[in-house]
């Protein structure tokens, strides 16, 4: 029977997924990661080279998986509220990758390059370029650089699931908060952003 690497390496990663988020890059155990995907560690090894070349593919999987279930062109932008609202369903379905990237935060300093920087970097610029785009064309306000609106939209929706108990202390009186009430919140607050 032939061995499955396109498998093989698609459930270490799957496994890996939940290690990572759960305990960091330093926490992590490359142990457990083979015994949840049913695969021997040694294969780790084989196809990623260590364990934080491994987070960094994993990593680089997630923002893959986020940028195909939530496009962004300049015609998506002329609506960036409504953008930011579908990035917040997505970690609400998915809140491993807001914990992957606070892992690699606390575990790195600014200027420390962080695995996959050239392939993330290209991936923010294409958002970025369609935030230009959309200014350009007079869809989307030019008060504000197309960079900083990206990384504004980024912060705000991903920062309800990186500190929940933030969001549950401060909105404790709001009536009927919940999911459907804090995307709700989202997408006025990056409409106000904008408009």
């Amino acid at each position: 029977m032939a061995w499955d690497t396109a498998r093989t390496k698609q459930l270490l990663l799957d496994a890996a997924v939940d290690e990572f988020a759960e305990h960091g890059l330093q926490g992590a155990r490359v142990d457990r990661v083979a015994a949840k995907a049913g695969v021997n560690k040694e294969r780790i090894y084989q196809y990623f080279g260590n364990k934080q070349q491994l987070f960094g593919a994993v990593l680089h999987q997630e923002l893959e998986r986020l940028a195909a279930a939530v496009p962004l062109d300049a015609g998506q932008a002329a609506d960036l509220g409504e953008y930011a609202g579908r990035v917040f369903d997505y970690h609400r379905t998915h809140p491993q990758l807001v914990r992957l990237l606070h892992w690699e935060g606390l575990q790195s300093r600014e200027d420390d390059e962080v695995p996959a920087e050239a392939a993330r970097s290209a991936h923010y610029a294409e958002k970025v370029a369609a935030l230009a785009a959309a200014q350009q064309a007079g869809t989307l306000t030019g008060a504000i650089p197309p960079a900083d609106l990206v990384y504004a939209v980024i912060a705000l929706a991903g920062w309800w699931f990186s500190t929940p108990q933030l969001a549950r202390m401060i909105r404790r009186d709001v009536p009927g908060d919940g999911p459907a009430a804090r995307r709700e919140a989202l997408v006025r607050l990056v409409r106000a952003l904008i408009a």
